[in-house]
């Protein structure tokens, strides 16, 4: 049910901004966890290793008993506030988006819409349009969870008005270049394999259902992280420009002044493996991310479609 399909029920892309804003709102309050410990390996320039631990954190579980003791259990959902509002809206937008060009394709081109290639170049597209309209949403979450103890930002209120008063209004959007490169294809190969993965013999059951739904998921969320992680660790670096201070407990800083100069400075001083630091985390939150974004996402489809069958039949 993701996408437009003539075979099936079709949901309107207002419907689908309902699915996907549902399905973002549930995935998020699950997977906050492992994204703060994921950002906070990202930011990290010491090198994250067990066996030379010259960095505050330099594993999944040391990381999370540290940020327990230190910051109590609330650390892990900080910035849960500007994250919540950003899967709501992102859901919404993409899966709205996705749904009309899928629709758009099939009946205007010559092309299928339940075609691999198709949801890849369609599910960019969209990934593009929630990038655009999310992007200040992204980088305050970034912020509110990579900030120690005091906090810089005592509320989301007072991290709006003080970026706006100190930065300016391209605070907001601030990684948006390397988010834009990088989330086209990940977005993309997320619906292309997940239509690949649900038309494999192997991974296709009898009667496919909810658990098939969040195991192609989850394939398609760990690859397309793997492929695309580089990206992510960049606009992350860039959008806690300007927030060293905050920065200072959790061992150096660096200030980027562009993204060639960002992706230059990581390689120079942190080798290549720096291109990959939070990739354990990343990859474990992207399998429970993209799977229960799709479980949850065809699940509430699934309940608008029996919704609609139930008042046409009164």
């Amino acid at each position: 049910m993701v996408g437009f399909d003539p075979a099936a029920k079709a949901l309107s892309p207002e419907e689908a901004a309902l699915a996907g804003s549902a399905s973002g709102l549930v995935t998020r309050a699950m997977i906050s966890p492992m994204d703060v410990i994921k950002i906070r390996f990202q930011l990290q320039i010491e090198q994250l290793s067990s066996r030379s631990p010259t960095g505050k954190y330099w594993g999944v579980v040391q990381a999370a008993r540290r940020m327990l003791w230190e910051e109590s259990v609330t650390v892990f959902w900080k910035g849960h506030v500007p994250a919540q509002l950003l899967s709501v809206c992102w859901g919404a937008v993409q899966f709205a988006t996705f749904q009309f060009l899928t629709e758009m394709v099939h009946t205007r081109t010559a092309y299928s819409s339940q075609k691999p290639g198709v949801h890849f170049v369609c599910g960019g597209f969209a990934a593009c349009s929630a990038t655009a309209v999310c992007q200040p949403l992204d980088t305050l979450r970034t912020r509110f969870a990579a900030q120690g103890e005091p906090r810089v930002y005592q509320s989301l209120r007072h991290a709006v008005s003080t970026m706006y008063r100190t930065e300016g209004p391209r605070g907001f959007y601030k990684g948006l270049a390397p988010t834009l490169i990088a989330v086209f294809p990940y977005a993309g190969l997320q619906f292309f394999f997940y239509n690949v993965f649900k038309s494999l013999p192997l991974l296709k059951p009898n009667e496919p259902g909810n658990l098939h739904n969040l195991l192609c998921g989850s394939c398609a969320g760990v690859l397309s992280k793997t492929l695309t992680y580089p990206f992510d660790l960049f606009k992350k670096r860039l959008q806690v420009g300007g927030f060293e201070k905050a920065r200072e407990s959790f061992g150096q800083v660096r200030t980027y002044n562009s993204f060639s100069d960002c992706v230059v400075r990581i390689a120079r001083e942190e080798g290549l493996q720096g291109f990959f630091k939070g990739l354990s985390p990343s990859m474990l939150k992207a399998a429970l991310a993209t799977g229960f974004t799709f479980f949850w996402y065809e699940l509430f489809c699934s309940a608008l479609c029996r919704l609609k069958e139930a008042r046409r039949s009164e």
